[in-house]
């Protein structure tokens, strides 16, 4: 392979950014070792998480490359703000035509960006492929469906992610590589700064001795019953369990806005935090309450047991070793929960989300795919 591999890396939401970060350092590196370019990728942030907080704060904080493209979609309804994606990303393919594109996750970014590119007659990656809920009611359920029908390349990060899409009848351009977001773990954790610290002191707090809320689903967000009783039963842990610390997605808070809530002093909702800063609050949490998939998993690598907002989960692997617990939108039923959360008595080895090097993997299938083809 003489000329380098072209990749457009199509970007809209934090979980995202995460992801992307390990990637596109294993190209960097890929890059240095080889004393040209390899691989040259350009990033389209379609503005899904427009935010700061969300967004740039992200870039900068894991190094990320500045976006080549910032299309500023933003904010609508699932059927506008995809059409939208759908309308710029192809602008954007027409212009580049780049080699390869990659998409990531489960997001209306991840959707339209495959989609684009398919009907351009782009070879696309869809990075994080394989995972199921099996709850069509799920927005990202259906965006994992449609993505891994007409990726070209299908990155599992787990084996029952493999053995989802061999039920489908899906085979060919299948790669279990491990999951690209531990790699970001492992990276970071060995950076970590005492940022969190004057956080925690302003509320008082020590390492150990709070709970971590996390709430973004539209499931939970856009369903006020459902919402209230979550926040009915983290103020409830906030006042007879120990504090709870609840960085708000911007979604939840508008939806909060909305109702009459009273809640528990010692229940604090912040603004929305960089990775550095919620990774080294997973850390220090006596516990994780969260409706995120990413944030169950980094709990699970982190070895701090988990309660999800949910009676289904992407990432069973989480459940069966004792670690994460699903509980329904009820007050009573998460406050029971929480105050039962554990260490499990075994502990399973870490290894189903791979080695750490997934990015690694995925750079290097990636350039023996396109060797003939350049």
């Amino acid at each position: 392979m003489t000329a380098a591999l072209r990749i457009l890396t199509i970007l809209g939401a934090r979980p995202q950014f995460i992801k992307a970060a390990a990637v596109s350092r294993a190209i960097q590196s890929l890059n240095r070792r080889s004393m040209r370019p390899v691989i040259e990728e350009k990033i389209v942030h379609t503005g899904q998480h427009y935010d700061e907080n969300m967004s740039a704060v992200f870039f900068e904080e894991m190094a990320i490359p500045a976006p080549a493209y910032s299309l500023g979609v933003g904010s609508a309804d699932h059927g506008a703000q995809t059409g939208r994606m759908l309308e710029k990303i192809e602008e954007v393919l027409q212009w580049e035509r780049p080699h390869l594109c990659m998409v990531y996750g489960d997001t209306n970014t991840t959707l339209a960006g495959a989609l684009a590119a398919v009907k351009q007659h782009i070879p696309t990656a869809h990075i994080e492929a394989g995972l199921r809920s099996y709850d069509r009611r799920m927005p990202e359920e259906i965006n994992r469906l449609v993505a891994d029908q007409i990726c070209e390349f299908r990155f599992c990060p787990t084996r029952t992610a493999v053995e989802n899409l061999q039920k489908e009848g899906i085979y060919s351009g299948v790669f279990l590589t491990g999951d690209v977001m531990y790699d970001c773990l492992l990276f970071y954790r060995r950076q970590l700064q005492p940022q969190h610290s004057a956080l925690l002191g302003r509320f008082g707090l020590a390492a150990g001795g709070y709970f971590l809320a996390t709430i973004h689903r539209a499931e939970n967000t856009d369903d006020a019953g459902r919402l209230e009783q979550i926040i009915a039963g983290l103020s409830r842990i906030a006042e007879t369990l120990a504090p709870v610390l609840l960085p708000l997605h911007p979604r939840t808070a508008a939806r909060l806005e909305q109702m009459t809530l009273r809640l528990s002093p010692r229940f604090h909702l912040l603004e929305p935090v960089s990775y550095l800063t919620m990774l080294a609050l997973e850390t220090n949490a006596r516990a994780i309450l969260t409706d995120s998939g990413g944030v169950q998993k980094e709990a699970y690598f982190l070895r701090v047991p988990c309660l999800t907002f949910r009676d289904r989960t992407e990432w069973p692997e989480t459940v069966h070793s004792g670690w994460n617990t699903l509980a329904e939108a009820d007050a009573q039923q998460i406050v029971r929960a929480a105050g039962s959360l554990q260490r499990p008595s075994s502990d399973r080895d870490r290894q189903e989300y791979g080695d750490g090097k997934a990015a690694e993997k995925i750079v290097q299938i990636l350039l023996d795919e396109f060797k003939a083809r350049l």
